[in-house]
């Protein structure tokens, strides 16, 4: 098709050196070019279009002023390749393959277990891999993974059973490491399996009372935020009772959590009588006809006795209301304490008659071992065990899944 701008393009086409050349010198202040050329045949298109526009850039140089210079040979090429790097040479399309790199895939929770109890997991594994390096299992080795047990802190009666179960089978037998674990990692998972039990909430009681107690630092308020999360996600009516009337802190920690989570907070002002707001707690459920009443309580040594003797007066005045209250006593424990723990158990179990524990902070120690030594001394079911800071990072607890991850095994 033949119009204005393709004759005039092969005009240029012809005259490009020559125009191209006045341009420099019109540009350093040299020749004697007429500044009318470049304004005229930028007017003679009817309109401007991207071929054009290293013409386009010649009218606004006409102001510059300086000194003649000799003609380079790099001005004769086109200007239009300098734009390539302008655009990306990769299409919009090319980069959303981008986005999911920043998305981390959720981990399975399995994987985070295994993670969480990388610490013990790694001081066994490593201890196992040490003494099992194409040997038999003889007396010797089998003291020497026993001591390798117990500083685990699975406990001497426990890491007699394991090391006992694991001779009955294989003794005298070259043993690799990788059977070694297995083998422990199913006897442990025998030993859990009575006490690896969900907390089965009593739906004829309106509100199923949960009493939470624990030492200071245990993670007993932020145990009863997450436990409160998963109940609402299952579509229960939640209440909190904010009993740790000692700290301001713990009241306003469980009020986030009731934020979070859609739960009231009957809450008192701080040093207010404990058991008063415990009464008022279930009083006021009662009457709402909660599903699930959970109530948390300051934290205390398991050697003071006051202070023990109030998770006492609390028990009494909920029965005035619920004779049959609380319905579920939850120990909170701290794995870090390692065997301290079989104390706090001992003490708690007799003056409140805890019903199960929840073990908390297990991505922080390599003292796991803890878990398995109290199922089988106490027996009680554990309800819960938490390996990190979310709420999905508190879960049921599973006998076969605790004990391979322990042993590092996947």
């Amino acid at each position: 098709m033949s119009d204005p701008v393709s004759s005039r393009g092969a005009a240029d086409g012809a005259s490009a050196p020559e125009q191209k050349k006045g341009w420099l010198r019109r540009l350093f202040g040299g020749g004697s070019a007429p500044a009318e050329a470049a304004p005229q045949e930028a007017a003679s298109a009817p309109e401007p279009t991207p071929d054009l526009a290293p013409e386009a850039d010649a009218a606004p140089v006409e102001a510059v002023s300086g000194g003649p210079v000799p003609d380079v040979a790099v001005s004769e090429e086109p200007a239009a390749p300098e734009r390539v790097p302008e655009g990306p040479s990769i299409g919009m399309e090319d980069q959303v393959p981008a986005a999911p790199v920043a998305v981390q895939e959720k981990k399975s929770w399995f994987q985070r277990l295994k993670d969480g109890l990388s610490r013990s997991s790694s001081r066994l594994s490593s201890g196992i891999s040490d003494l099992f390096t194409k040997r038999k299992l003889d007396d010797e080795a089998l003291e020497q993974l026993e001591e390798l047990l117990i500083t685990a802190d699975l406990g001497v009666s426990t890491a007699s059973k394991l090391t006992q179960a694991l001779a009955k089978s294989r003794f005298g037998k070259d043993v690799t490491a990788e059977e070694v674990r297995l083998a422990l990692a199913e006897e442990a998972a025998r030993l859990l399996a009575p006490v690896a039990q969900p907390l089965i909430l009593d739906k004829t009681r309106k509100p199923h009372v949960i009493l939470v107690v624990g030492v200071n630092g245990a993670g007993k308020t932020t145990t009863i935020g997450k436990m409160a999360r998963q109940f609402r996600e299952q579509g229960l009516s939640v209440t909190l009772a904010a009993g740790d009337t000692f700290r301001a802190a713990a009241v306003e920690q469980l009020k986030v959590w009731g934020d979070r989570t859609g739960c009231p907070v009957i809450a008192r002002e701080t040093g207010a009588d404990a058991a008063g707001l415990a009464y008022d707690a279930l009083q006021e459920s009662m009457a709402r006809q909660d599903d699930v009443l959970m109530i948390d309580t300051a934290g205390r040594l398991h050697n003071k006795g006051a202070l023990m003797e109030e998770l006492r007066k609390i028990r009494r005045v909920i029965q005035k209301l619920d004779p049959t209250a609380p319905h579920t006593t939850l120990l909170v424990l701290d794995a870090t304490v390692g065997q301290n723990a079989h104390q706090q158990v001992d003490v708690f179990k007799e003056m409140v008659d805890v019903t199960g524990l929840v073990m908390t902070k297990l991505d922080g120690t390599a003292k796991g071992g803890v878990v398995v030594a109290l199922a089988e001394r106490f027996a009680l079911p554990v309800h819960f065990i938490g390996v990190g800071e979310t709420a999905e990072d508190l879960q049921p607890f599973a006998a076969e899944d605790f004990a391979r991850s322990l042993m590092g095994l996947s």
